[in-house]
């Protein structure tokens, strides 16, 4: 009797796998903590960010022009980084396309954690429309209503707690960093340079916890030690393609060498913990302009572009009286020279032990 029932369990457990492998839902870390997450940095970047890029460059050079435009993209935030999550979880069309209402719900209820809000959502309602899509005749009703449905029911419940959630953590972690910013100037840098490297998205978790002012510097300072760090130290294997690639792209293209050799990650890190602090206690380098810029460091410039933003408004808004030389020398050290000298002392003090050898840092 018992081996009857195993027998029925196993099948049963079969038939499952199956159906979910027809309708391409795989439950895995991969998907939705790299994959998705990813996604969803590109998707606040090809809205929230370009939006406030643009709108700057409107306010600076008086283009009304680009400050609407700008404020066109600001406003699809939502939407577009669900849309973004499901195209990375790989939904048909209808669920897709359902994503556009469950994103605007979620980061509208989700206020300063909304980016948070729609991570979790997307996921949920995304996989819910997958579970019904093409199942029945009429899918072009049941599949958006399910995903939609499901969407705007998870964000009425939950989205506000997620959201104020977020918003509490990100602000523990700036009070603490006002607080302490030697301390928490090494701890942020550290960490938020290590998750960009790493293949999760550091824009996504900034922009969720909506790290901003010196915890937003320190980050900052943390992903270009590792870009600018990886990029100058690597240059004897990869030359000039190398130091564009990972100096204006991503640090994240050396983790197979990681994990190959870990050793390579020291000098970075430890240009990251000393950066850190200099951002935060000598320069107190603020990062006020959007929160995701605190996680892209010198991709594409956009961290600097924060910051520049950030100093434009609180120019604007009477915080800040100007934007001075220091503030330049200090972002500039910051953000390129130092990492840069840093990361190639400590890389040549290890190469002298061996600890990272010719070809360690190649990048295929």
């Amino acid at each position: 009797m018992a081996e009857e029932v195993k027998k029925q369990a196993d099948q049963q457990d079969s038939k499952l796998k199956a159906f979910l492998k027809k309708q391409n839902i795989e439950i895995s870390a991969k998907r939705y903590f790299i994959d998705a997450m990813g996604a969803m940095a590109q998707g606040l970047f090809a809205s929230l960010l370009i939006g406030t890029i643009i709108g700057t460059l409107g306010d600076q050079l008086g283009l009304e022009f680009l400050t609407e435009m700008g404020g066109y993209a600001k406003s699809v935030a939502g939407p577009a980084m669900a849309v973004a999550i499901a195209y990375a979880l790989k939904a048909s069309p209808l669920v897709l396309f359902s994503m556009l209402a469950v994103g605007t719900a979620a980061n509208s209820l989700g206020g300063a954690g909304g980016p948070l809000a729609v991570f979790f959502i997307a996921i949920i309602a995304t996989e819910l429309g997958k579970l019904v899509s093409k199942q029945t005749k009429i899918d072009i009703l049941v599949t958006p209503l399910v995903a939609i449905g499901s969407g705007v029911v998870l964000a009425k419940l939950t989205a506000p707690s997620i959201g104020e959630a977020a918003s509490s953590i990100g602000e523990v972690i700036m009070w603490a960093t006002k607080q302490q910013p030697f301390i928490m100037g090494i701890v942020v840098s550290v960490v938020v340079g290590m998750v960009l490297t790493l293949p999760i998205s550091s824009a996504a978790i900034c922009a969720a916890l909506s790290l901003t002012g010196l915890a937003g510097g320190a980050a900052v300072a943390g992903c270009c030690a590792q870009m600018i760090g990886f990029a100058f130290m690597s240059y004897r294997e990869n030359k000039v393609g190398g130091l564009i690639s990972q100096g204006l792209g991503t640090s994240m293209l050396q983790m197979g060498n990681i994990v190959r050799n870990p050793r390579i990650w020291i000098p970075p890190t430890l240009a990251a913990a000393i950066t850190g602090p200099i951002a935060t206690c000598l320069f107190k380098m603020e990062m006020n302009g959007a929160a995701i810029s605190s996680g892209m460091g010198t991709c594409g410039l956009v961290g600097q572009i924060g910051v520049y933003t950030g100093w434009v408004n609180d120019v604007a808004s009477g915080a800040k009286e100007a934007i001075t030389a220091f503030d330049w020398v200090g972002m500039i050290l910051i953000c390129f020279v130092l990492p840069a000298v840093l990361s190639c002392l400590f890389c040549w003090l290890l190469r002298k032990i061996n600890w990272i050898k010719d070809g360690d840092l190649k990048l295929n």
